[in-house]
């Protein structure tokens, strides 16, 4: 590991400005929503927008009734057919779109798309576009590329022009990737012509694999501009090739400015190196400056190569060579030796980039939008700031992230940084700027080959000037009985421009009619009649710009109240296998209460659940069940990839996780299996489509996320519900970890309804935490202590005697020691050890306990997991109460760092 003391020195922040524009400034408009696989946008010059979905809708979004219409749809294929007839979906449809750089004159658009019919072929297409309507009797095809339907994948499809009216068309190397292991796919075998990415790609003589430019002409033909990568009348080549090498550049971007073409290439799927055959996968940001070749299937990323591999005999030849790369495969047509291999610009795989960290971990599936230039909107009313000219936009389908990149004068790399980093995403696909200075972007959804209901057209809208107030509408009381007196609240109100604001409630009952206008920023009101009322809260800054919030108000019913109480034992800590005493209680006005008896104990639902994280955002409410006590490896899924290619009960691009805990259910090697799939990656078992590697994944949480997959598939059991008051004795499920696990004990009643209104619930939680304390996770650190995050740990170092951090609240009733895990590595941190000091309520209050003196230790193993630290074990001094504690950190000799605490562990005897 790392010296730390460098390491604070090389990450301290440096102070200054920065001109990164307020992220508040910009807005996301939702325009269109539950799309079915949208591919590819064109901005109108009357901002209409067009664009078109895989299984040939085009769909105009009018931008003055706001309204999205199907103006027609284009015969597409969109499955291929196996040899044995088997028929699956396949990446193939309407794929790209764009408008004739003339488009005011002309009225032309262009796709690009795999026709229907029995004919394997992709074609661009001319169209022309006049009163909202699409003329297919208009169509001219201008350019047909012959393809393979018999295995999937990989199609390209995007379409640009340049500044001298070129249109860019990328097209995917139309190869399966399913039977090379995730490397290279040059399989040379009789008969297996859809397996070689050498027929495509690497061929000087076929268009696939390519981004091509030509030149359209008037009466549908097309002419080969000058500076292609081969010369007209060149023998086995063809002229429309500008550059080569490409897997499935799916997104492509011309900068008009410089003439740089950009693109996003996905990568293949192997999840480590492998001698004989070739680099871990890496997918592609690419920059060609002039025509090219940028190396697939020979090499990815920074040319790293691939073997030469033979699918025959199973053996590995010589790496390629980038300098001079040879194509003598049999389904070659073009030329032997090939163009020398070009680098990626920007190049990264499924674990963290070291060359480009910000990229992050996961599934890979790269975008390249467009290079910002203020100029190209001279009329805009909302035009970017300056801040991002000549910046680059790239974007993650897989990861939901937006990265604007800076290059010096040369085009060349500087530096990257996320572009609104708070936005959320659902896997963008496509991004353009529109005449108005405006950043549309289509938003495809979680799942592969459906129509998601989170998918949709948004434009983000930058204001550069006056902002509308951002308006908190709240109220003390949401439901209640009559007369329901509200005390309404507009507090979390801002202007970002610090205006002075006025604000008006309206008050408006279930038939629409207006009760109240209230003028105050947080008046009162009663409502005397049963019924279900809005409240909206407008707020009017001093420019006149206004927004507004609204909350919903049940007047009839009141609600009724929960409380639970730990009436013996400790109120902070569960200990297992000892018992604590409790007791729960409900009143409702209108039902009565627990301790009247008119409230029976078996309609009050009390639940007590170990979950092995404390995280409970995914964890049900009121009533419901949980379907598993898995809840770390669910969290985990949540918050991973795993969701782009599957769900939990229907198939997506990949199977159901139901569908896998059934395939899997008896084999004992299960957890084992399933949890390499996940870090290494795999293909070839239920389909064609293969599973990316996670190599940042580590194998603990893979099998979490395992077990939790595996739990899908068994019978789902409603939690034991318990006695309103008794005792509880803590169990823990074996095989989970008790340092990361805690107790939830939930009560919770739904009442009858009232006066005609719907019931109300009221629901009461405590959450009892594991003994086992992160010190990382501190309430409270003095500046002594440096924060350093390593996995999923955040390590507390002590850098300065004298400093502390705290926890509160913590109730000491029964603990009868401490013992505290504490490292104090020489070679990594030059350690100089020292004393715990634990004090009651502030760094100077009562001493609860002192440890021994801590020892630097040289041990290269104490971060690796192959040496276990030592607990220290700290008497105490017994205290009953809920206190605040300080952990003070003492050696007054010490001339640098201390040491790393890790834990400290409460323990009842």
């Amino acid at each position: 590991m790392r010296n730390f003391l460098f390491l604070l020195i090389l990450f301290v922040p440096l102070l200054g400005f920065s001109q990164t524009p307020e992220e508040n400034r910009f807005e996301k408009v939702v325009l269109a929503q539950n799309l079915n696989e949208p591919m590819e946008l064109a901005v109108l010059p009357n901002e209409d927008v067009l664009f078109i979905e895989r299984h040939g809708a085009v769909k105009l979004f009018n931008n003055t009734t706001k309204k999205t219409s199907i103006i027609a749809t284009i015969p597409v294929s969109t499955t291929y057919r196996s040899t044995e007839g088997v028929e699956s979906e396949a990446e193939d449809g309407l794929l790209g779109l764009n408008i004739d750089p003339n488009f005011s004159k002309n009225h032309w658009i262009y796709l690009y798309y795999s026709p229907a019919g029995a004919e394997a072929k992709n074609i661009l297409a001319r169209y022309t576009f006049i009163n909202n309507t699409l003329d297919i009797s208009s169509k001219k095809v201008i350019l047909e590329i012959p393809t393979q339907r018999t295995d999937c994948c990989h199609t390209g499809g995007s379409i640009d022009w340049d500044a001298a009216g070129n249109l860019y068309l990328s097209t995917g190397d139309n190869t399966s990737p399913r039977a090379s292991d995730g490397y290279s796919p040059i399989d040379e075998r009789a008969g297996r012509s859809a397996f070689d990415a050498q027929k495509s790609s690497s061929n000087t003589n076929d268009l696939r694999g390519k981004i091509l430019r030509i030149h359209p002409e008037a009466d549908g033909t097309y002419t080969i501009p000058e500076g292609n990568l081969f010369p007209k009348n060149t023998p086995k080549t063809r002229p429309e090739i500008y550059t080569m090498g490409h897997r499935n550049p799916f997104r492509i971007s011309v900068d008009k400015k410089t003439g740089f073409v950009y693109w996003g290439d996905v990568g293949p799927d192997a999840g480590t190196d492998s001698t004989g055959l070739g680099p871990a996968a890496e997918d592609e940001f690419g920059q060609a400056r002039k025509s090219g070749n940028f190396g697939w299937p020979y090499f990815v990323g920074d040319n790293k190569a691939f073997w030469d591999f033979d699918f025959e005999s199973r053996k590995s030849g010589n790496k390629f060579n980038p300098e001079k790369p040879i194509n003598n495969s049999p389904n070659n047509t073009g030329l032997q030796e090939i163009p020398p291999a070009q680098k990626a610009f920007i190049w990264y795989p499924a674990s963290e980039s070291k060359q480009f960290p910000l990229l992050g971990s996961g599934g890979r599936s790269a975008m390249a939008g467009p290079v910002f230039h203020k100029a190209d909107f001279p009329n805009a009313t909302r035009v970017f700031p300056e801040y991002y000219e000549n910046k680059l936009f790239i974007y993650e389908w897989m990861r939901d992230w937006i990265i604007a990149v800076t290059m010096n004068e040369k085009g060349e790399y500087s530096k990257m940084e996320r572009f609104l980093p708070n936005l959320k995403l659902e896997h963008p696909i496509e991004m353009a700027f529109g005449p108005n200075g405006d950043l549309y972007l289509l938003e495809y959804g979680q799942g592969w080959f459906m129509a998601n209901p989170e998918s949709k057209l948004v434009r983000i809208e930058y204001n550069g000037g006056n902002r509308k107030p951002k308006v908190m509408a709240s109220a003390d009381k949401l439901a209640g009985a009559l007369p329901l007196k509200v005390q309404f609240s507009a507090e979390g109100t801002v202007d970002f421009d610090r205006d002075s604001l006025t604000y008006e409630w309206k008050l408006i009952n279930s038939k629409g009619a207006v009760l109240a206008l209230l003028k105050e920023k947080n008046p009162q009101f009663v409502f005397k009649n049963v019924g279900r009322y809005k409240a909206v809260l407008t707020a009017t800054d001093a420019k006149g710009l206004k927004n507004s919030s609204e909350i919903i108000l049940v007047a009839g019913n009141e609600p009724p109240q929960v409380t639970l109480d730990i009436t013996e034992g400790n109120k902070t800590f569960f200990f297992p296998n000892k018992k604590i005493s409790y007791k729960v209680n409900v009143t409702d006005k209108e039902d009565g209460s627990l301790a009247d008896k008119r409230i029976v104990p078996s309609n009050v639902k009390f639940m007590a659940n170990y979950q092995d994280s404390e995280d409970n955002s995914q964890e049900p409410k009121g009533h419901q069940f949980s379907a598993s006590t898995f809840t770390a490896g669910k969290n985990l899924i949540a918050a991973s990839d795993c969701k782009a290619c599957h769900f939990e009960d229907k198939k997506s691009v990949g199977p159901s996780f139901v569908e896998v805990s059934k395939k899997y259910k008896t084999s004992s090697t299960a957890i084992d299996v399933l949890s390499q799939k996940i870090i290494k990656g795999g293909a070839g078992v239920w389909g064609e489509v293969a599973m990316s590697a996670h190599p940042s994944v580590g194998l603990p949480e893979a099998k979490q996320m395992v077990e939790y997959i595996l739990s899908l598939g068994e019978e789902k059991k409603a939690p034991k519900l318990l006695p309103t008051t008794g005792q509880l004795a803590f169990k823990i499920p074996s095989g989970l970890d008790l340092s990361k696990g805690v107790y939830k004990l939930t009560a919770s009643y739904t009442d009858k309804g009232a006066n005609g209104m719907q019931a109300l619930s009221h629901e009461k939680t405590i959450t009892l935490k594991n003994p086992v304390l992160a010190l990382g996770s501190a309430d409270a650190m003095t500046k002594g202590i440096m924060r350093y995050k390593t996995g999923t740990m955040d390590l507390p170092i002590v850098i300065a005697a004298n400093s502390n951090l705290s926890f509160n609240n913590i109730d000491l009733k029964g603990i009868t020691r401490l013992e505290m895990t504490i490292v104090a590595p020489v070679q990594q941190l030059n350690s100089q050890g020292g004393v715990v000091e634990v004090h009651l309520d502030s760094p100077d209050g009562p001493i609860y306990g002192i440890s021994e003196f801590v020892q630097p230790k040289d041990d290269p193993n104490l971060f690796n997991g192959k040496s276990k630290p030592v607990p220290y074990k700290i008497p105490i001094t017994p205290v009953n109460g809920i206190h605040s504690l300080y952990f003070v950190f003492k050696n007054e000799k010490a001339k640098g760092a201390l040491f790393v605490p890790l834990t400290v562990t409460f323990i009842s005897e």
